[in-house]
């Protein structure tokens, strides 16, 4: 039988199928039946910074980064009601979710700034929460901001927070850094346990009869694996610190191929909302037996066998893979 044990910021985890923050974990009810179902983990779905308040400087500071800095999915997030509620609230749901679950909950937070909302990370930790996901959900859209500002404030967040807290910090980041495997490596100096990869910006789209822009939903599909697949292949080994791949994982074989790229754990969430939390259960399941079918007989194994480390053709990873492909097409 399979081991599909594996370790994920220092927290063993009984297998690396972890559902990632979203509406489910809301109820205490849908958390327990991920447990049941199998989950190894469960990401809370993320208390943000507006819920916690800002300050009237510290909103103008924004301001002037641009109004689309934040998270624009309005049909996912949080209503702007929603931020008038106590955080505190947020922190008791913590509370609530260790004492009715065994398994590791992970807290998440949504911000942009260094405002007082950070202090939230300490009452989370005293709730109980196992560890605690950044979800620095950026957008520059103003000139004035250069590549390394926007890398500052990742760094100046995570910063913060690990000096208020003892418990493990992972940073969700989004794929548009210019120099990846470089950021990666400072977040991991500056203290970050794990790296979740990637962040999908919802994006707007444009409603040409009504001349207004659309704010939706799109749920994830298998490829939009490839993009975390490729990058979580090119850290593993490159950077000291634990890799989540997210995005895209809807099977099995989605989570071994996180797992060979050198993801510890493979977080779910548009295949939950889809078919339910049962879901779990299914992959786990299927995970054993395709490492059961292949002779595979650990998760820990695996871990990065096909990552730009250890495979012997590293050039699929990088720009001669893009030649062979344009030069191959149509023959």
């Amino acid at each position: 039988m399979a081991d599909l044990r594996t370790t994920y910021m220092g927290l063993s985890l009984k297998n690396p199928v972890v559902p990632s923050a979203s509406p489910l974990s809301r109820e205490i009810s849908n958390i327990k039946a991920m447990e049941d179902a199998g989950a190894a983990a469960v990401v809370l779905y993320s208390l943000f910074e507006e819920q916690v308040g800002l300050e009237a400087d510290e909103l103008e500071h924004l301001a002037t980064r641009g109004a689309q800095s934040l998270a624009d999915a309005s049909g996912y997030f949080p209503a702007q009601l929603d931020y008038t509620r106590d955080p505190d609230e947020y922190v008791e749901h913590v509370r609530k979710a260790k004492e009715a679950v065994d398994i590791p909950i992970i807290a998440s937070m949504n911000g942009i700034s260094k405002g007082g909302w950070l202090e939230y990370s300490k009452k989370i930790e005293e709730a109980g929460a196992d560890g605690l996901e950044l979800n620095i959900y950026f957008i520059p859209t103003t000139s004035r901001l250069f590549g390394l500002d926007v890398e500052t404030i990742y760094l100046d967040i995570l910063k913060s927070v690990k000096k208020r807290v003892d418990i493990p910090v992972a940073v969700k980041l989004s794929p548009f850094f210019s120099a990846l495997p470089n950021f990666a490596d400072r977040l991991a100096d500056a203290g970050a346990d794990g790296l979740v990869l990637f962040n999908r910006f919802y994006q707007p789209d444009i409603d040409v009869d009504h001349g207004d822009v659309l704010s939706n939903l799109t749920l994830s599909t298998p490829d939009d694996l490839r993009l975390p697949l490729r990058w979580i292949a090119i850290l593993f080994g490159e950077v000291e610190t634990s890799l989540a791949l997210t995005s895209g994982v809807h099977s099995a074989d989605d989570v071994l191929k996180a797992v060979m790229a050198g993801a510890d754990v493979a977080n779910v969430c548009s295949v939950l909302l889809k078919e339910g939390v049962g879901k779990i259960s299914e992959l786990v399941e299927a995970v054993a037996q395709r490492m059961d079918q292949k002779g595979i007989k650990s998760i820990e194994g695996l871990k990065g066998s096909l990552s730009l480390q250890s495979y012997v053709e590293p050039w699929a990873f990088e720009r001669a893979s893009y030649l062979k492909l344009l030069q191959s097409y149509g023959r």
